[in-house]
């Protein structure tokens, strides 16, 4: 005999004096059990090959000094309901969607302060929809957000309803006026 069988004699005379048949049984059936859950685990597909990481998005500005900030970053005074990946970042802007997608009729609501004239505006959040999830400038601001019970004041509800396809891809965040004080 080689001396790698003698090895392997030697192992598995040495396991069968430690252990019985039934605990070995369960040993091998919890590893076969284990072994199938292995691709159930946590794994970060998003950046799995090289150079597939997006590209940096280049600050930008609406040219307006009566809209302040950068459109492309989550603390644009007009973000401040919103929840999801912001078209700004995803070839569209903030009131228009990428091509290849379609804007909901079905919108949800926020107010939010402008900080160059410190008025409250009534923002109208579209989804766009059609395409795949963007997965750039992901946005998830829940400043007024209501619990489902409102559900036109909530951003945790996929808005692609009325339109062809309703694979969600990006959010706008449209300017629909100026909010009114409560009467008093």
């Amino acid at each position: 005999m080689t001396n790698l069988d003698k090895l392997a004699e030697r192992l598995t005379r040495k396991v069968a004096r430690s252990a019985s048949r039934r605990s070995m049984l369960s040993l091998i059936g919890g590893a076969i059990a284990g072994s199938g859950a292995i691709p159930l685990l946590p794994v970060s597909r998003a950046y799995a090959s090289p150079g597939s990481e997006p590209e940096p998005v280049n600050p930008q500005t609406t040219g307006n000094l009566q809209d302040p900030g950068d459109p492309t970053t989550c603390e644009y005074w007009r973000y401040c309901a919103i929840d999801g990946f912001l078209c700004s970042c995803c070839g569209g802007s903030t009131t228009a969607c990428p091509p290849g997608t379609e804007m909901s009729p079905i919108t949800w609501i926020g107010t939010c302060i402008n900080p160059a004239d410190k008025r409250a505006y009534i923002i109208s959040y579209n989804d766009c929809c059609g395409k795949s999830s963007c997965g750039r400038c992901e946005c998830n601001r829940n400043e007024g957000d209501r619990p489902m019970v409102r559900p036109q004041a909530t951003n945790d509800i996929n808005w692609c309803l009325g339109t062809e396809s309703t694979v969600y891809n990006c959010s706008t965040a449209i300017v629909l006026g100026e909010a009114l004080e409560k009467p008093r």
